[in-house]
């Protein structure tokens, strides 16, 4: 995306209290399916539930059962027709033309036209939007000149709608994965008329227009969401839940026990599992633990403009002096693969996986040669001794236990200090986006199913680049492996240009490769965790008995 006798009193009963107040809302045990209701923690408050401002996972769980875009994703990760019912690729692989459906409706009424989804691209490009995902859109011709300011016309941006039912996308050069892309929450409608004269429309259930399979009934900042099916969803039949619920319980602890209890029907997923807790549900046959390998990949980010991150042997150093595989063994617990590259498992290379197909030993775990660095590394600086460091997480029992256990290889492997901090993940996002932070936590997951959903994040001109990253080399590549349609060609640039972002240049510290671990109800049918560790629940349904 992380304590005296008295505190901890005040902790538990805190804790007792919260419990009382969100099981008196929660309603009884599911098990009877008499109610198609599901209920799930966010864990935390959605940082934004507009889609072109929207940047991370809690916020698009939500935004996945309240919005629809061209296509959905299915089970397996493909794109299947959404709002369009169909759509046509030139021959030249560089024209998209998408015919909407009849009779898809906003839920004000409205219908859903191609003009929506020609302003919502356009307004997320915008400059003055500044959203973080805008160059998810450059791959439309004149996406990245008109978010950069070299062309101030939006009419140059190479996405047109022809009339209500026909949207015109024309791109820099083909791209396998664009029908994939289109699926993605920035590429979702918005209804032009109801933003454009509402202001904070995506701020409260009363002032948010949508056009997915839920609607949003009731938002209560800090405590819960409430959704309901949508009548008039273009797939209703489909849609067997009549609510979700999903609280914002931060402990881990308290969500499980929660699920314990009847409570919920999920646990984890977006939140977590206590990793404590791991080995005994995995032998509970009741609690029903899952975990599946997902494209997603957890690691450390350095400040590159911060004191002393700014040096790239410091950087080598912390990150050359943890132990990885110990750490999945005695701390995460849930079968975590370790990580020495970025790119994780699961997403396709030129033939097989691109992890398969390259390698990512881009360096080795050395405590004496990390030692030797960090000493040079001064010596370039100027330093006798380093500056105070601070590790920053968002608030998570698991985030927490895993920073301790790395300061603690810090201190051991490398005899230096770091400070823990943890903030509220509002607060943790905007921090990192700002860069205000020396070391910070991160994860990332695939927002489509090709390497690039990884590599072009660290481009000098990406919202997501929160390093203060900037290599003229790797920008090249990323243009390159954008610009052609040879397969290999691409992967060799993007294999290169990871090359660059941790060996060359030790610019991000992997850690491990994800797991989606979760517990659900046997009841629960037809919700799953897809291919990148993201829930989808609007096919699910609670069995009857």
């Amino acid at each position: 995306m992380k304590k005296g006798i008295n505190k901890s009193v005040l902790i538990v009963l805190a804790v007792v209290l919260a419990m009382g107040a969100v099981l008196a809302g929660c309603g009884t045990d599911n098990a009877s399916g008499d109610e198609q209701i599901f209920r799930l923690n966010l864990s935390s408050e959605p940082p934004a539930l507009d889609p072109g401002i929207a940047q991370d996972s809690t916020s698009f769980t939500v935004i996945n059962g309240i919005y629809e875009g061209l296509v959905r994703m299915n089970e397996d990760g493909e794109p299947v027709p959404a709002v369009a019912e169909d759509w046509e690729v030139s021959e030249d692989g560089k024209t998209y033309t998408f015919t909407l459906r009849d009779g898809v409706k906003w839920s004000n009424g409205d219908e859903v036209t191609a003009g929506d989804f020609e302003f919502a691209w356009k307004r997320a490009l915008d400059p003055a939007v500044a959203s973080v995902y805008a160059y998810q859109l450059y791959y439309l011709k004149n996406a990245q000149q008109y978010n950069e300011g070299e062309i101030t016309d939006p009419s140059e941006v190479g996405v047109t709608a022809k009339d209500d039912k026909t949207l015109v996308v024309e791109l820099n050069a083909p791209t396998p994965y664009f029908e994939s892309l289109v699926g993605f929450f920035t590429y979702f409608p918005l209804n032009e008329k109801h933003v454009s004269a509402t202001e904070n429309w995506a701020a409260d259930a009363e002032t948010m227009v949508t056009n997915g399979p839920f609607l949003m009934d009731e938002w209560k900042k800090g405590d819960k969401i409430i959704l309901k099916k949508n009548p008039d969803y273009r797939e209703a039949d489909d849609i067997q839940f009549e609510e979700v619920h999903m609280t914002m319980v931060g402990e881990e602890s308290t969500e499980l026990n929660m699920y314990q209890t009847g409570q919920l029907d999920w646990a984890g997923r977006p939140s977590a599992i206590p990793q404590e807790q791991i080995p005994s549900l995995k032998k509970d046959e009741e609690a029903n633990l899952q975990i599946k390998g997902i494209a997603t990949t957890y690691y450390y980010i350095f400040n590159s403009k911060a004191e002393p991150f700014q040096n790239e042997n410091i950087r080598r150093a912390f990150m050359m002096s943890v132990d990885r595989q110990k750490l999945v063994d005695k701390v995460t617990l849930g079968d975590q693969q370790p990580a020495f590259g970025f790119v994780p498992p699961g997403i396709k290379g030129e033939k097989e996986e691109f992890r398969t197909e390259y390698s990512d030993d881009y360096f080795q775990e050395n405590y004496d040669e990390a030692k030797q660095l960090l000493e040079q590394g001064m010596k370039e600086e100027g330093y006798a001794t380093l500056p105070a460091i601070t590790l920053t997480y968002n608030t998570s029992e698991g985030h927490k236990k895993l920073a301790e256990a790395i300061v603690d290889m810090w201190r051991q492997n490398l005899g230096v200090e770091v400070q823990l901090e943890n903030q509220e993940w509002g607060v943790f996002l905007e921090n990192r986006t700002n860069l205000n932070y020396q070391i910070a936590r991160s994860g990332w997951g695939a927002d489509y199913n090709d390497p690039m959903s990884f590599i072009d994040m660290w481009t000098t001109s990406s919202g997501n680049n929160d390093i203060g990253f900037s290599n003229p080399e790797y920008d090249q590549l990323v243009k390159e492996a954008y610009a052609t349609d040879d397969n290999a060609a691409r992967m060799e640039a993007m294999a290169r240009a990871e090359e660059i972002l941790i060996e060359e240049t030790s610019s991000i510290m992997p850690i491990y490769y994800y797991t989606g671990i979760w517990a659900q109800k046997k009841y629960v049918k037809g919700v799953f965790i897809d291919y990148a560790g993201n829930i989808d629940f609007n096919r699910g349904y609670i069995e009857k008995e």
